[in-house]
């Protein structure tokens, strides 16, 4: 489980408009992500400015990256995005979890992870 040291750099990724659009993005697109270029077409992003959100998506933990040929494909870190809703439901309502039944569930047949 994810301390709070752990967690606020996510949160702090995930508050520019960029790098939330890019997370939402490959959260989409599935563990098979996406190239950066590809990323920065779809944002309507410079390729430059891109990379830099991309690294710090990574640095927080929130996508991983593998070379692919030429290009970096980046796709979303699951376990660890798991892991962060875990994070924030753990003290869900006051000890009363029923309340946050499903919280954080995607439907099934919109999710590729």
């Amino acid at each position: 489980m994810l301390n709070d040291l752990q967690a606020v750099p996510a949160f702090v990724a995930l508050g520019h408009q960029v790098r939330l659009d890019a997370f939402r993005l490959l959260v989409r697109k599935g563990p098979e992500g996406m190239p950066s270029g590809e990323i920065a077409a779809e944002l309507a992003v410079p390729p430059t400015a891109m990379s830099f959100h991309l690294a710090n998506l990574e640095r927080a933990g929130l996508v991983v990256s593998r070379r692919d040929g030429r290009n970096i494909r980046y796709a979303v870190a699951i376990e660890r995005v798991r892991d962060l809703i875990t994070f924030l439901t753990a003290d869900c309502c006051g000890g009363r979890p029923e309340l946050c039944a499903g919280l954080g569930s995607p439907d099934p047949e919109s999710c590729g992870c």
